[in-house]
């Protein structure tokens, strides 16, 4: 059996259905936008089945780009959780066939709220159809599935019109990608978008020695550190300098190395700084790859350290 031949027909079927569901989308689409937007309370999306599947998935999208929303399960609904829709929110009710039985028992304690009801399905004179106020049409030549019974192109379409429906709200309200992080605080977005260098940067046990230091001295506070660097500072501990391993290890190649040499001759004088501990981790990031550099050294303005940031600790915390 050609499974690959199989998976492609599967594929053809579902995005020709796509393409001419895009070109037959009619007012009633506007009107569902319309009717959302100016939605005073939550989108409610409610459905059973593979249908019900859907519908959780399209809450969840609404939910997370800016449009209050939740999925009510009928059965759930008819047992106590109908207290939790209001007249002043909208229902989207979804049932290919618009006859489902636990949907269909719901729709008129729906209607009796007044509540804007929207409806996807394939016929509009369905019990679903005649109960909403708009239907956006889901109807499919044929499904995926070989008998042309199991929900597959009808699934999909009903899936692809919700993120159109999401898309349309993120334009008409301008939601930006700072707006999404926000409700994706611990998400890749959200980690490049809100965590700051101060909420990573170590701020205690910095290892330090002071100009003067030798370098067997300097070893010891790398060892100790744990940071593959040490930071040297004058009398008023104000940064002057660092050393790094990899300094060390290159110092040792030279004929007239000696432990007991000043540290300051091997350090890197005037090292790259950052005076912003405000500056999102993720710029700290690119100025850290860009200069090449392990550890950024946060400072004010008069070289005071205020702490230290590490790329593995950026890596660990996954920003990028």
């Amino acid at each position: 059996m050609n499974y690959k031949k199989i998976a492609q027909e599967t594929l053809n079927i579902e995005a020709d259905t796509l393409l001419k569901a895009s070109k037959n989308i009619d007012d009633a689409f506007d009107k569902a936008v319309e009717i959302i937007l100016s939605c005073k309370g939550k989108l409610i999306v409610t459905g059973v089945g593979k249908s019900g599947l859907i519908g959780a998935k399209m809450a969840a999208t609404f939910a997370s780009t800016g449009t209050p929303s939740f999925f009510l399960h009928p059965t759930e609904a008819l047992h106590g959780d109908l207290g939790m829709i209001s007249s002043n929110d909208v229902v989207i009710a979804i049932s290919y066939s618009g006859e489902s039985e636990e949907l269909s028992s719901i729709l008129p304690h729906i209607k009796r709220f007044k509540t804007p009801l929207i409806g996807m399905t394939r016929d509009k004179n369905s019990t679903l159809g005649r109960f909403s106020d708009l239907v956006i049409d889901v109807v499919v030549e044929k499904e995926a599935c070989p008998l042309d019974i199991a929900p597959t192109s009808s699934t999909t379409l009903t899936l692809a019109l919700g993120d159109a429906l999401a898309v349309c709200l993120m334009r008409a309200r301008d939601f930006k990608k700072s707006d999404f992080a926000s409700f994706h605080p611990g998400g890749a977005l959200g980690k490049k978008l809100f965590i700051k260098v101060s909420n990573l940067m170590q701020s205690t046990d910095i290892p330090t020695v002071k100009e003067d230091a030798k370098v067997k001295e300097a070893i010891l506070e790398i060892s100790q550190g744990r940071l593959g660097t040490v930071l040297v500072v004058d009398k008023d501990d104000k940064l002057t300098a660092i050393v790094s391993d990899g300094d060390i290890r290159r110092a040792l190649l030279a004929e007239d190395f000696s432990l007991d040499d000043d540290v300051l001759k091997y350090a890197t004088k005037n090292p790259m700084t950052c005076e912003d501990e405000d500056m999102l981790a993720s710029e700290a990031l690119v100025l850290i790859e860009d200069k090449k550099i392990q550890l950024l050294v946060i400072t004010d303005k008069e070289k005071n350290i205020k702490g230290v940031l590490h790329i593995h600790t950026l890596i660990e915390k996954g920003i990028s």
